[in-house]
């Protein structure tokens, strides 16, 4: 009988240790989910200026260009190696466009925001409230933000509700310097106090001096990625052109000329990407979606 309750009371303390491991609720709060492939496609359509299209839209049309080109090339040179290399270079194009245009605005954008920073600053230290702070942007921001800004003026006199007014404005944004901006300002809605002023400054400064620094490094490393593109392009623009030979056709036609294009797609592949992740500079995540 000793030996059962001491046994009990042992299984009871370790029950007792195991549960207090456990914060209480912790089960019962979702987590928030990283972004996936879908939700980066998005924020890349987005940022491309192609906010109609979603990214289903997008992947449809990288496979409509990889069957338009790979039957096209299959009925023309009758090789099924060469329709499959050309009509994976034709899916990519789509995503290539989409990626490149992005990066373009990201940086347009890079250099824009100081300066609607700067207005948010002034708007608020003349004693504007922030939904009029913010609104004001659509007539008075840079150019390429005034869209985003009218739309949350015209959200915020529909609703009146600033928070959902400012989570569909990172929406329309799906810029990390936008999620920045708008967490701050939440938080100073939410809290108050008298250093938003302040904040608004430092943060103008901080983004103008990345700016700059982050506009040097791509001027010099920009020929390294160019180089790369070179490298990875022109072996496949020289298959492209003796694709046009029938002799050159039935060559790759073979085992042996199938397996030197797949070692070849592979070779530029690989380096490819290894050359870009060690030339590019890293770009900013929105760790605040």
């Amino acid at each position: 009988m000793r030996g059962l309750l001491l046994g009990l009371a042992l299984g009871t303390g370790l029950f007792c240790i195991w549960w207090s491991c456990w914060v209480p609720g912790e089960a019962a709060t979702p987590r928030r989910k990283r972004g996936g492939l879908i939700d980066r496609l998005q924020d890349e359509l987005v940022q491309a200026g192609y906010e109609g299209m979603g990214p289903r839209g997008l992947l449809t049309a990288c496979l409509l260009a990889f069957a338009l080109v790979a039957v096209l090339l299959l009925a023309t040179t009758s090789v099924a190696v060469i329709a499959l290399a050309f009509g994976l270079v034709a899916g990519y194009a789509p995503l290539a466009l989409v990626r490149m245009r992005a990066r373009r605005r990201r940086a347009v954008m890079r250099d824009l925001w100081p300066d609607a920073v700067d207005n948010i600053a002034s708007a608020v230290r003349a004693g504007l409230a922030l939904p009029e702070a913010l609104a004001q942007l659509g007539h008075r921001g840079p150019e390429e933000l005034r869209p985003a800004f009218t739309a949350f003026a015209e959200d915020y006199r529909a609703s009146g509700r600033f928070q959902d007014c400012l989570d569909r404005l990172k929406e329309r944004l799906s810029d990390p310097v936008g999620d920045r901006l708008v967490e701050s300002l939440r938080i100073a809605r939410e809290v108050g106090g008298s250093d938003l002023g302040r904040l608004l400054r430092t943060l103008s400064g901080f983004l103008r001096e990345d700016a700059r620094t982050r506009a040097e490094l791509e001027t010099r490393q920009g020929w390294t990625v160019n180089a790369a593109r070179l490298a990875a392009a022109a072996p496949w623009a020289i298959l492209a052109m003796l694709s046009t030979r029938g002799e050159s056709v039935r060559a790759y036609g073979t085992a042996t000329g199938t397996l030197v294009i797949l070692l070849g797609a592979l070779t530029c592949v690989g380096a490819y990407r290894l050359m870009i992740r060690i030339g590019r500079l890293p770009e900013d995540v929105r760790v605040l979606r």
